[in-house]
């Protein structure tokens, strides 16, 4: 239900090649970091969002989700499923067309108010992973 087949092949191939990656920073270590590679790979934009606003994959980084001054079609979320409602609901408000929540991000409240606003979501998966499996 939060990630069928057809919404996130529109997500990956249709929506858009800009995404916002919230919680991306300069750590290899962390899941987003590999992610984040992964989409450049497959022509993607990325513009990392984490509170050090560091340049990361050679892309500026910004604070927010409100500080990236280009349109984002995608945000792409690596925080906890506690904070995970309010980055959706950002990513609304910034005119967003879809959201992504990562594996292991679940918030059924939040995935209820993206659709309400008319955005695709895709909940508990990873596009690194889908992205593969389109092929």
């Amino acid at each position: 239900m939060y990630g069928d087949t057809a919404t996130i092949a529109r997500i990956l191939r249709s929506t858009g090649d800009t995404w916002a990656v919230v919680g991306l920073s300069g750590n290899d270590r962390r899941a987003a970091y590999g992610v984040a590679s992964v989409l450049q790979r497959y022509g993607k934009r990325i513009a990392p969002v984490h509170p050090k606003a560091q340049t990361v994959h050679g892309e500026r980084g910004y604070a927010s989700l409100a500080d990236i001054p280009f349109p984002v079609d995608v945000v792409d979320v690596f925080v906890n499923s506690a904070l995970a409602g309010a980055v959706a609901d950002e990513a609304v408000a910034a005119g967003a067309r879809a959201v992504w929540f990562q594996l292991g991000v679940v918030d059924e409240a939040a995935y209820e108010r993206v659709r309400a606003a008319g955005l695709d979501m895709v909940m508990d998966r990873c596009p690194a992973i889908e992205i593969p499996r389109l092929g």
